[in-house]
């Protein structure tokens, strides 16, 4: 196993909206994803999703409320809940 750099993961990522899998905790995949400032439909998950932002901002509606994660913050979303990336956000995590 060896230490992964995640700016450097997602800044090599070709285009907006693009992930590379990194492996798996658990049940939980995880990945570095690289997004640009459009909006992204609703959705909920089955399990806890954990969003690290690296840089940028995440704008996002979590269960109808408005959550604003910047760059080193990590912010849970609970299994079940409805959430949605916001426009604006501007971010890889």
């Amino acid at each position: 196993m060896s230490a992964v750099n995640l700016t450097e993961t997602a800044a090599v990522l070709p285009e907006a909206w693009s992930s590379r899998r990194l492996g798996l905790v658990g049940t939980a995949c995880e990945k570095v994803l690289r997004m640009d400032e459009l909006p992204v439909e609703e959705e909920s998950h089955g399990a806890a999703e954990a969003l690290l932002v690296l840089d940028g901002r995440l704008e996002l509606e979590v269960e109808g409320m408005p959550v604003s994660v910047q760059a080193g913050e990590l912010f849970m979303v609970a299994a079940g809940a409805e959430h949605a990336v916001r426009p604006g956000s501007r971010a890889r995590w």
